[in-house]
């Protein structure tokens, strides 16, 4: 069996997209190895480029917390004037669809994020399926 740095460079590497051909080379290590580390790291693996996803979102992207207060911030301005308009005005149904849309982009924003676990570490009262997901 290859030394655990090999196979935590492998993980590491791996969630990052690296390419089985790129990994042969950069660790030495035969494809069908990589093949079989990937099946038994999956877990890691998914949970690692899910981490490694996060942290690109959080550098070019306002954060999602940022994102819903500014959505939320212009949807009660927007909800605020609608408030002080007739219904029968001509802009009104411009802002009750400004309000919709910026309800569906704060629902989009706080969408579902998943993790998944290996069976083994989930209390067996607690299981379902072979793979255990949730959305936080």
């Amino acid at each position: 069996m290859k030394d655990q740095e090999v196979v935590n460079k492998f993980i590491q590497l791996r969630a990052q997209g690296w390419t089985y051909a790129r990994l042969m080379v950069e660790l030495n290590v035969t494809k069908p190895t990589l093949i079989a580390w990937s099946r038994k790291y999956q877990f890691e693996i998914q949970n690692l480029h899910a981490i490694e996803l996060e942290a690109l979102r959080e550098k070019w992207l306002a954060s999602t917390t940022d994102r819903v207060n500014a959505l939320g911030e212009k949807l009660r301005r927007v909800q605020g004037e609608l408030e002080k308009r007739d219904l029968s005005t001509l802009s009104t149904p411009q802002l009750m669809s400004a309000a919709r849309n910026l309800q569906r982009q704060i629902e989009q924003a706080t969408g579902p994020l998943q993790s998944t676990l290996p069976l083994n570490d989930i209390p067996a009262e607690e299981q379902h399926e072979h793979v255990h997901d949730w959305k936080a």
